[in-house]
């Protein structure tokens, strides 16, 4: 009989390693809190503006719309390197609502940024036609209530989950928890009163990546000292 032959690794050890859950959220934050902070300059909070935006902050929207993207594999690549890490410690429950929720949140930004591409396609041909529109009005309200309705709460679970998990687990220091819960809950029940506050969930993720980062450095440096026998 031909012996069965093992199964082909799909990912080297290098990437299934901690710095690159590092860098795929350090990328993520980066790009999230650009595409952020390129819309809030640009676009006012009120749903119902009438668009002058569209004149005086086009540039900086299709930027935050091109940015997007990025940013959502940059984040895909993230949760998949920490689901990795956690392999066998991995709750199912817990770990369904963590990739649920990071996947709804993800989907939502998504279409809410095209909603924005479309009201930019539709106004570079019909510039005079679309502003004070009832389509405008409606492409607008509907964007704005994925993000700050249903987005924003999608983040906060993930966080609120993704804290749980490192109390349970400990991938990551469990006093990093303490401020996931704060601002997982803030972002439940508080975000739809407080401008700018969906720079809280990239900022939390920035704060994880950095740990892991930092640690894995460390961890690196001191195995190569044992290795070499240095002090």
């Amino acid at each position: 009989m031909t012996p069965m032959m093992s199964p082909t690794l799909l990912t080297r050890g290098r990437l299934r390693t901690p710095r690159a859950a590092a860098v795929a959220g350090i990328l993520f934050s980066g790009l999230l809190i650009a595409a952020f902070l390129l819309f809030l300059s640009a676009v006012p909070r009120d749903s119902l503006e009438h668009g002058t935006w569209l004149v005086a902050g086009l540039d900086r929207v299709v930027l935050a719309i091109n940015l997007m993207p990025f940013a959502g594999v940059a984040f895909l690549w993230f949760i998949g390197v920490v689901r990795d890490r956690l392999a066998e410690a991995e709750d199912r429950l817990f770990a369904t609502v963590f990739l649920g929720s990071g996947l709804l949140f993800l989907v939502l930004m998504f279409v809410a940024t095209a909603v924005f591409g479309a009201i930019v396609i539709v106004h570079a041909a019909h510039p005079e036609a679309l502003r004070d529109s009832p389509a405008f009005a409606f492409a607008r309200a509907f964007a704005y209530t994925l993000v700050n309705v249903y987005a924003i709460r999608m983040a906060g679970v993930f966080m609120l989950v993704t804290s749980t998990i490192a109390l349970r687990t400990a991938f990551v220091a469990r006093w990093l928890a303490v401020p996931g819960f704060a601002m997982g809950l803030f972002l439940l029940f508080a975000s739809p009163w407080v401008d700018w506050s969906f720079i809280v969930f990239p900022v939390w993720a920035l704060l994880i990546s950095v740990y892991l980062l930092i640690t894995s450095l460390a961890r690196e440096a001191d195995g190569r000292r044992k290795t070499t026998g240095d002090p």
